[in-house]
């Protein structure tokens, strides 16, 4: 199994209905993501992923949520 990467994703999320779209794409990827973390208070999405950041990425945009910002942890 590859290394684990933890990334986390600044979205913009208004209510319980755009975490969980975010928590439902991302956990179309399982086993290559093994845990989502969605803080809706502080708009932030923690993704540990064997993935790329960019894909990750890619799959928060297409929810149509807008991604401020991520990094890797």
């Amino acid at each position: 199994m590859s290394e684990q990467s933890h990334y986390q994703y600044n979205v913009s999320m208004s209510c319980s209905g755009c975490s969980n779209s975010v928590s439902k794409v991302l956990k179309r990827l399982e086993p290559a993501v093994s845990k989502v973390d969605i803080s809706l208070e502080d708009q932030t999405v923690d993704v540990f992923t064997s993935l790329p950041y960019e894909t990750i990425l890619e799959k928060i945009k297409k929810t149509g949520k807008t991604v401020n910002s991520g990094k890797k942890l």
